[in-house]
This record gives structure tokens, sequence and C-alpha cells, in this order.
């Protein structure tokens, strides 16, 4: 199975590089050939949008990193957990906040919590959010998102150091069963963007700046020197409408007795407009070395995009394998994993003449553990108890959740006796651990059966005889080993 997903996986990124290459080379030889018969259409249909393009591939990396950011951070079970227990040692919290900053170089990361109202941040805990307080009304703005929105971007001075804009990536959190907790996100120096945009207009020298879908200028160069709003810029106010009303468009307008040509593109995670701007003029010399530039980025867009892809494709897949053999609550290997290696570790049980061993145990009286408490706290009984289990486990050893509260240990190169030992150390752990919730103390207990395995028999007949042994266990009055002979 791995092999055929390493295989998809290589035919997708040649694929995907055959198409990219393909999409900018003929994109950029049309553009060039058109150019010759009409340099006007050819820089308001081809060039502009192309170099648009560019742009916008260039803001999937710089700009919409936060976002994705965000999200690992909302969807961290770290983040998840320490939020539901209680927000116990906020240190630990504060320094995963600064991990986050350090790692990805933001200017900040923070985290809010619905139940304390407790401002987190990479510094310590700032403050309290108050519903009265005009500054904190962004994270009631945030938790009223419509379910279909999971963040919003805004800039804002930031709340650790009022002297510096940030413009903010605010992502909602959830606990596992999809209630709303909190409020985590990152920002951007609003002066690193601007830098940004710089960068864009020098590379493809083009005017570069951000609308919001209102037709405020946003973002912007030092050295811009336009009008404030689309509406009061001159020539541009009969166009401005349309420019709002169209996800993408290219338009040219007089400004200063001069033809400027203009492409706008709404970038739907901001809900800005990013608009680039060329002026005829220079485009008549830039022509043929815009062709060739285009060209070179193409092939470093292309490849940055390839390594962004094949960086996802193995972070996911290593995420798929890892989710389609692990059981969710308990982090045990579920059925399908354990079967995959109990047939290997058969294999080498009669090559090399060694042992192998199964315990399967149960734990006593569960069902009462759940009428009594709820399927709740049965879940954490459970996860307890496998915690137990693993610490006592070499790497060598695989525990599995076999179902229910029943788990099957496999033991290799361990005979019947050393099983046997391991079996009631473990028992005797279980039995002595006091489990604590909400107020409540839960003492279980577990029963084992034990088997070792005979070169005659069938993987289904080792997991029976130890089943068997298991009832024995049960039925001789619980929490004990039995072992089958």
């Amino acid at each position: 199975m791995g092999n055929k997903v390493w295989n998809d996986k290589k035919r997708f990124i040649w694929m995907l590089s055959i198409l990219l290459l393909a999409a900018f080379i003929v994109t950029s030889g049309i553009s060039y050939q058109v150019a010759h018969e009409s340099l006007s259409e050819q820089i308001e249909d081809n060039t502009l949008p192309l170099t648009s393009d560019n742009i916008y591939s260039e803001i999937q990396q710089d700009l919409l990193r936060p976002i994705f950011i965000s999200s690992l951070m909302a969807q961290d079970t770290f983040v998840r957990d320490w939020t539901i227990n209680d927000e116990q040692e906020p240190e630990k919290l504060v320094r995963y906040l600064k991990e986050i900053q350090q790692k990805y170089n933001t200017v900040t990361s923070f985290f809010v919590s619905e139940a304390s109202r407790n401002y987190y941040h990479s510094t310590g805990v700032l403050r309290k959010i108050e519903d009265v307080s005009i500054d904190d009304a962004w994270y009631f703005r945030v938790r009223s998102l419509p379910t279909s929105e999971d963040y919003e971007i805004n800039i804002d001075t930031d709340t650790a150091n009022k002297n510096r804009t940030v413009i903010y990536v605010n992502y909602k959190v959830y606990d596992f069963d999809g209630n709303f907790i909190g409020v985590t996100g990152v920002g951007l120096a609003v002066e690193s963007v601007k830098k940004m945009i710089e960068l864009y207009q020098t590379r493809y020298n083009r005017k570069v700046y951000f609308s919001d879908r209102q037709g405020n200028i946003t973002l912007r160069s030092e050295g811009f020197d336009g009008a404030s709003t689309l509406q009061s810029t001159q020539g541009l106010e009969k166009l401005a409408t349309r420019i709002l009303t169209s996800p993408s468009a290219s338009f040219s307008y007089l400004r200063d007795n001069r033809t400027i040509y203009l492409n706008s593109r709404l970038v739907e995670e901001f809900q800005w407009y990013l608009m680039v701007e060329q002026d005829e003029v220079l485009a008549e010399k830039k022509l043929l070395t815009t062709f060739w530039l285009n060209i070179g980025l193409s092939l470093v867009v292309t490849f940055g995009i390839l390594l962004i892809a094949n960086m996802t494709l193995g972070k996911y897949q290593r995420k798929l394998e890892v989710m389609a053999s692990t059981d969710k609550l308990t982090g045990a290997a579920n059925r399908q994993a354990f079967e995959e290696y109990f047939t290997r570790s058969i294999s080498h049980a009669v090559v090399e003449s060694t042992p192998m061993a199964v315990v399967i145990l149960d734990i006593d009286h569960f069902k009462q553990v759940n009428d009594k408490y709820g399927h709740n706290i049965g879940d954490l009984v459970i996860q307890s108890a496998a915690n137990v289990l693993k610490s006592h486990l070499s790497s060598a050893d695989l525990l599995c959740r076999w179902g229910g509260e029943e788990f099957l240990i496999l033991l290799p190169n361990t005979n019947a006796s050393q099983a046997h030992e391991l079996a009631d150390k473990i028992r005797e752990a279980v039995a002595v651990r006091n489990i604590k919730v909400n107020g409540n103390d839960i003492n279980i207990t577990i029963s084992c059966g034990v088997a070792e395995y005979r070169k005659t028999e069938t993987p289904e007949e080792l997991i029976n005889r130890a089943d068997i042994a298991l009832y024995q266990a049960k039925e001789q009055g619980r929490n004990q080993v039995v072992l089958s002979y």
C-alpha cells in the first residue's frame, strides 16, 4: 500500500510539473507573439494578467502562509487538549506560541480562551478579553462568524506593542466535539508586507497595491502616490464599480495624459483585490525583457509550487497513514495495523525459531463505569489504561485496541513465562492506579489471557487460545492472569 501511495504521489508531481511548465511556456510564448501585433492588447489582455498571476502565486507563499499557520494552530491537538483540560500550566501554551512565532518568523502569535477570556501571547498572559472593550471587538466578531467561515483577516494595532500595526489572521478553534473554545492566530507586520509589495514592484517593474471590497486602498508601498480610494483616483472613478464587482478584470484608463493598464484580481482568502498597474511607455521598452523574465520566474514559481506540493502531500500522506493504522482514542494500533505486524512477526518467529506470545486483556466491570459515570469518563478510563500498558512495553512490542475496553499485546521474542510475568506486572500497575475525574476516584482492574505461539497453529487459533484464557480469568474472579497451555 505504501509503495502504491508513493508511486501515485510521484505521478501527480510529474503531471503537475508538466502542466505548470507547459502552461507558463505556452502563455508566455503567445503573449510575446501577440505583443508584436498589438502592444496595447498584449498588455491589457496577456502580459499584465500573467504578471498578476505570477504575483498572486508569490502571495500564495508570502501573504497566505499565515492562514496556513493559523489553521495548523487551530487544529493542533495540544492547543485543544490544553484548553479542554482547564488551561493548566499556562507557561506550556506560552512556550508553544513562542515556538510558533520563532519557527514561522511571525511578529506575533496568540490564543484567546472562550472559557477564561485570557489573552495568551508568546510573551505571556497579557490580559483578559472584555465584552465592553472596543479593542476586543475583533474577538466577538470572529466568534460570531458564520459556521462556514473559520477565520478572518484584519489590520489592527499589535496588542503587545501599540506602536506597531499588524495584519492578523484570527482563526476559530473548536474542541473535538465541534464546540467553539477560542481564537488563535498569527500576525504579519504591515511594514514587512509593504516591503514585499516593493519587492514585487522592483521585480516586475509594475505598480502593486491592494484594495478592499469597498475600494479603500489597504496596503501599498512607501512610494505609492495614488489616492486613498479607487473612487477618488484620477481616471478610475468610472471603473471602480466594475472593478469591485468582478473577481478578475483588465482595464486601461488615462492618468496625466498617459495610458495606464490595470489588472485586478480578487484574493478570496483576504477578500482584497490585488491591483497591478503598468505604464504604456515603460511597457514598450521592457517588452522583450519582460518575456524572458516571465519564463525565468515561471520556472522559479513552478519549482516553489512543486516543492510546497511535495511537502504538503508528504505531510498529509504520513498523517493519513497514521490515521489509517492508529486507534483515535488511545493511540494504540488498530486491527488493520495489527494484522500486518502480526503476519510479519509470525513469519519471523518461524524462520528464526524464536518465541512469540500474545496477551489479551479486558477492563473488569467496565460497563458499570460507563453506567455510573457516562461514556466520556469511560473513554478517559480506557485512555488511562492504555497509557499504563504502553509504559510497560518495549519498542518491539505492539499494543492494539482489540475492541471496546479490550486490548491485545503482541510480544515478539517472548515466551509464555515472560509474557505471563509482564502481564502480571501490567495488571498490578493498573490495579494501583487511581484515576481522578471531576472529583471522583476511579479504580479499575484488568483480566488477562496469555498464549505462546505454536508453530503448528494458525494466527486465529493462537488468539482464540488467549481469548479462552481471558474468559477463564474472568470466571475465576477477575483481576488475574491466566496462561494458556
